[in-house]
């Protein structure tokens, strides 16, 4: 028993934390942006598995690691288009497009990574990002290890929280997105376009969710995978409803199913297969489901979620 609470006090805990939660971070803030502004994405994992292959590619084939965060974002920002055009302007179902979107995403990503580099019996490496130890900070005990040695992306995700918190609350920009995912008509009325708030919302978001994805090809790991995102995605969607669509929120509850998933990975070695593996990998998702079961009743969900906008109508 000791053993097991023993695991909060090293740091190499939540130092995990931090990097498990940064996909997370970064795609929850890419569904955030989108549904404030009145959209749906759930393309988001097929989104975020193309992020993963460009980004990655994109550092095999010659660029920088900088190069393939950028063009991940340039990728999802693609599809984030093309689900906002079938969506915002055409009016189609959020979900039946945004599930389309991720097929198609996932398995056009497939595709490519494939006919660029045929099957190997071992895949291909690249070069990660490596830990930044930020200075007089890292030498601080436990805290040190355990914050302030991150990859760039992760420190660029905790910033782009404070980023987007601010940028919703206290910009002209942020109320007019907030303001289209609760009143379009009224945004209308004030001589903004509504249709291209939200399409400019949802490409941003999604290039969020792309980013996401790269961070797993080239910091978390080194190479690409098919299913590496591993339905982290559809947590991240689960995420906005627990943090009632508030970017501070959304940071701690990818923090704590971050918590859930790098405990349960130490708590295997510690039990020793005395316990089933499957039901330790099950514990994050269900401790989130009961996490988000409680937050979601008090959750106030934009009044114009999931709701078609035609120019005129009342």
């Amino acid at each position: 028993m000791i053993e097991v609470l023993d695991i909060f006090g090293t740091a190499s805990l939540w130092s995990a934390v931090l990097r498990i939660a940064t996909p997370l971070i970064f795609g929850t803030l890419g569904a955030l942006i989108c549904e404030r502004a009145g959209v749906l994405n759930l393309g988001i994992e097929g989104i975020m598995t193309a992020g993963a292959m460009v980004g990655w590619m994109t550092v095999y084939q010659g660029g920088d690691l900088w190069a393939g965060i950028l063009a991940a974002a340039v990728a999802g920002a693609a599809f984030g288009l093309l689900h906002a055009l079938l969506t915002v302007p055409l009016g189609l179902s959020q979900h039946v497009t945004g599930l389309g979107i991720t097929l198609f995403a996932s398995s056009l990503t497939y595709y490519v990574f494939r006919l660029s580099l045929p099957v190997s019996s071992s895949p291909p490496t690249i070069e990660p990002f490596r830990p930044v130890a930020i200075p007089v900070l890292s030498d601080l005990p436990f805290l040190g290890e355990a914050v302030f040695t991150q990859t760039a992306p992760t420190y660029l995700a905790i910033i782009l929280v404070a980023v987007v918190a601010y940028a919703m609350a206290r910009t002209p920009l942020g109320l007019a997105v907030r303001m289209t995912g609760e009143n379009p008509h009224a945004v209308e009325a004030q001589g903004l376009d509504p249709i291209a708030i939200r399409i400019g919302a949802v490409v941003t978001g999604s290039a969020l969710m792309a980013i996401g994805g790269a961070f797993l090809t080239t910091a978390a790991f080194n190479s690409f995978f098919p299913t590496m995102i591993q339905g982290r995605g559809w947590v991240c969607i689960a995420l906005v409803v627990f943090a009632s669509w508030r970017p501070g929120k959304a940071l701690f509850g990818a923090l704590l199913f971050a918590l859930f998933d790098a405990y349960q990975l130490r708590l295997q070695h510690v039990v020793e297969g005395a316990v089933p593996y499957q039901l330790f990998l099950m514990v994050p998702y269900v401790l989130s489901i009961a996490a988000l079961v409680v937050m979601a009743r008090r959750a106030r969900v934009p009044q114009a979620l999931m709701q078609p906008y035609r120019r005129g109508e009342r």
